[in-house]
């Protein structure tokens, strides 16, 4: 009788890979999670309970078939377990690396409830594409036929490179227009390499030039060339632009040296990775070292500020959020991380305003929480008469992104937007108002996750190639 190869989670405990001690990866930008060995990979698979209603790749945004690639990990048949993870994720090593995998899969996992310890997806996740890719089985686009049809996709962030992968594979001449020097948009210049080493990002940008997408990089929509030429150039657009203006920050004080967006830090700390010349690290503008910073907020980007500052020498790294940790929106797995690599959070604290140009501190109101708003979340309420100064030479603005004005910067005033600045589109296919005119992503959703901006370009482009082909037909007839 063969071998049940699953259902081990009785007896195999949860193990995550080895992560590097604080104090060494706190000194570097590689990530801080090693690789799974082989057996190790096949063993932490077995753990899945393959159960009947699987919760995992319900609440994953893609609805990856995770069951079914842990069963074929598990069973050591790695190229079937990567063509089945490949074909509803067109970036899984990406997700494997950044998903909060502890909000999705993993947080609705069956045996987690059980009291048996998750399996761990992520890492699995990884594991399969990476292996994949180093024995050659991550191939470009290759087209039976080549169509005549053109799309064009404003934005190279997740969102707009997994509709340019579908479109492309499907024969579609695709051109990606981006502002940056290189493609990847926030997973280039907004995720620190510990998180989401470049050369990750940069393979897929070189797969897809490979497989026939073509990028004009260096080009800002309204200024390099109008939203109008592209949408002549084109069959169909994609706005896929996410969205990058910083949520500000009032009060006395806020505008004085020092105080900077955490955009900006985090741009130019990965542009220094890649071995660009950053004038505002060596300035000090933008650089820790030997300061106190204070980063305010406490999402994921927050997560982000503070272990990036640890690793740029600071004196000490404070981190301030309204709410306490159980409130917090960041990962909870990346708030550990950081305690460990030696950041202290202040919870329930928020800026009131700001001493000294340049900056010498942040002035802070304690708080409590009141009754839940409108979200259901408790909100934070001034404790009078608690009010301190907390020192800094360098605080980074952390409260999350907004969109542009598009209507007005593209001037295209019949582009019609939200209360919020987003872009009103249709769900599942991102149609907007305007003829031939989609949206995918944060420009959308507002600021979101990785995993969602890859799922609304793949049902987008699946959506106009449905238009495309439905074209074909009419005029074949």
């Amino acid at each position: 009788m063969a071998k049940q190869p699953m259902l081990k989670f009785v007896s195999v405990d949860r193990d995550m890979p080895e992560k590097r001690a604080a104090d060494e990866r706190n000194k570097d930008y590689n990530e801080i999670y090693a690789a799974y060995a082989t057996a190790k990979a096949e063993e932490q698979a077995s753990r899945c309970s393959q159960c009947g209603v699987p919760y995992c790749q319900s609440h994953c945004p893609l609805h990856n078939n995770i069951p079914d690639w842990l069963r074929l990990t598990a069973t050591g048949r790695l190229q079937e377990a990567y063509e089945v993870s490949q074909a509803t994720n067109t970036f899984p090593e990406i997700c494997g690396r950044i998903c909060p995998q502890d909000r999705l899969c993993e947080g609705n996992c069956v045996i987690e409830q059980s009291g048996h310890g998750t399996v761990t997806i992520g890492s699995v996740e990884k594991y399969i594409t990476d292996t994949a890719w180093e024995n050659g089985w991550v191939k470009p686009a290759a087209p039976t036929v080549e169509r005549s049809e053109s799309v064009g996709i404003i934005g190279a962030g997740p969102g707009g490179l997994a509709a340019a992968d579908m479109l492309r594979r499907a024969g579609v001449q695709v051109t990606v227009y981006d502002r940056y020097d290189r493609s990847g948009g926030l997973l280039t210049y907004g995720i620190p390499g510990f998180k989401l080493e470049k050369d990750i990002v940069m393979r897929r940008h070189d797969q897809l030039v490979a497989g026939g997408v073509t990028f004009k990089l260096n080009t800002e929509v309204g200024k390099d060339i109008s939203f109008d030429d592209i949408r002549k150039a084109h069959d169909a657009v994609i706005i896929a632009t996410g969205v990058y203006k910083s949520r500000d920050l009032k009060g006395p004080g806020a505008g004085a040296e020092g105080i900077v967006k955490a955009l900006d830090y985090l741009t130019a700390s990965n542009r220094l990775s890649f071995g660009d010349a950053v004038p505002e690290i060596d300035s000090g503008a933008l650089n820790a070292k030997g300061k106190k910073v204070v980063v305010i907020g406490g999402g994921d980007t927050a997560m982000d500020c503070v272990r990036t500052a640890i690793r740029q020498g600071a004196d000490s790294v404070k981190c301030l959020y309204r709410r306490d940790r159980a409130n917090m929106p960041g990962s909870q797995r990346e708030t550990q991380n950081a305690e460990e690599e030696g950041v202290v959070f202040e919870w329930l604290a928020a800026p009131k305003g700001f001493a000294g140009d340049p900056v010498t501190g942040v002035m802070v109101q304690r708080m409590r929480l009141g009754q839940p708003d409108a979200s259901g979340r408790q909100s934070p309420e001034v404790i009078e008469g608690a009010d301190y100064v907390e020192e800094a030479d360098l605080v980074i603005k952390a409260l999350g992104f907004e969109p542009e004005d598009l209507p007005t910067l593209w001037d295209q005033p019949e582009l019609e937007v939200t209360r919020w600045g987003t872009v009103k589109a249709e769900f599942t296919t991102g149609a907007t108002a305007l003829e031939g005119v989609y949206a995918v992503g944060d420009i959308v959703r507002g600021a979101s996750l990785v995993v969602w901006a890859i799922r609304d370009g793949r049902d987008c482009a699946e959506a106009i190639l449905t238009k495309l082909n439905a074209a074909q037909t009419v005029a074949a007839e």
